[in-house]
């Protein structure tokens, strides 16, 4: 096929372009989700074709006006990044491809997704800063209880990433009525220490589990590349899904630097330190954590890293610490571990 991806011409909606506009933004995340076979020269993403095979003949803009446009100089394709995934999972409508989208950009789709433009990075980074300015540190707090309830251990005080608020609004799905409800708010950050967002855990009053309400656990902010991290990272860093996974994995190795990317397809995207050498993946039990498991081991053949997962014998490490203990939960890990990072292990 010559010319752009069939949906193009029956995108004409304001949730398409604005779609289309986050997906640019965050441009070099998407290739590294859905090309990752192909690897990054200066300001763009060369791979081999739209089904990411290996070779340099279709390439992305990664940034500056032309972000997520992309073109095969071989067979004359191109398009933005909706086309891209279109093509890429071959999904012949334009729902299909939008509900993917917003899937990866961890947004909601649907009749209550908001499909307004948002401010630029810099400008939608204000709110989750504002928000962890005004609430604070977990020690002896509802979010304290509700980390020991899930069997976390490491110390609270060297915890800066996280917070307590104790009056977080939470929207209901109608939008029509905020609820003021405890939330423990964890800082997502890039590699300079800047805040980019925050995810908001509400919390039962007691501690004992989350709110009951629908979705206890919301993001908000620029959060592709970043994560919640815990130690700063040079040479060897962990690196999982969810802060409760990465909090376990803490609590037994407290000197290890790590980070928490919030989802699957963000842990694939995440931003890494250059001087990186070593990476640990914590995957979770699923299709999801194999998959961003496969992406990363991609990037670490292109990028010159050592990549290698840590399995849990459950659904992730949370369980395995509530169900093991940190005890044995050590001994699992470290025939998982390279011989020089076993002494980060707390436990023999």
């Amino acid at each position: 096929m010559v010319g752009p991806s069939p949906i193009a011409g029956t995108r004409c909606n304001a949730t398409a372009a604005e779609a289309a506009r986050r997906l640019a933004q965050n441009a070099e995340a998407v290739c590294r989700h859905y090309l990752s076979n192909g690897s990054r020269t200066g300001h763009y993403w060369h791979v081999g074709d739209v089904a990411n095979a290996p070779g340099r003949s279709l390439y992305v803009r990664l940034s500056g006006p032309r972000a997520g446009k992309w073109s095969d100089a071989a067979t004359g394709q191109h398009g933005d990044l909706l086309d891209l995934i279109a093509l890429n999972l071959d999904l012949s409508s334009l729902k299909e491809v939008l509900r993917e989208a917003y899937r990866f950009l961890a947004l909601p789709f649907g009749p209550y997704s908001d499909a307004r433009p948002t401010p630029t990075v810099r400008g939608a980074t204000e709110a989750p800063k504002r928000l962890f300015a005004s609430a604070r540190p977990v020690s002896g707090t509802i979010a304290e209880t509700y980390l020991r309830h899930r069997g976390i251990t490491v110390a609270m005080r060297g915890l800066t990433a996280l917070r307590f608020h104790p009056r977080c609004f939470y929207r209901l799905q109608d939008a029509t009525l905020l609820q003021a409800r405890p939330a423990l708010i964890a800082a997502v950050t890039d590699l300079h220490g800047r805040i980019m967002g925050v995810e908001r855990t509400w919390l039962d009053a007691s501690g004992s589990g989350k709110a009951p309400v629908p979705v206890p656990r919301r993001a908000l902010g620029s959060l592709l590349g970043h994560a919640v991290r815990f130690g700063s990272a040079r040479t060897v860093l962990l690196a999982g899904e969810g802060v409760e996974t990465v909090l376990s994995l803490k609590s037994i190795m407290p000197c290890m630097p790590m980070a928490a990317a919030l989802s699957a397809s963000r842990l694939a995207g995440l931003t890494l330190p250059s001087e990186l050498t070593r990476l640990y993946v914590a995957c979770d039990a699923d299709a999801a954590g194999r998959r961003a498991f496969v992406c990363l081991r991609a990037r670490a053949q292109a990028e010159g890293f050592e990549v290698l997962p840590l399995l849990p014998t459950r659904g992730d490490f949370n369980d395995d610490l509530r169900a093991l203990g940190p005890g044995a939960l050590a001994i699992a890990l470290r025939q998982q571990m390279a011989p020089l990072d076993r002494a980060y292990l707390s436990h023999p």
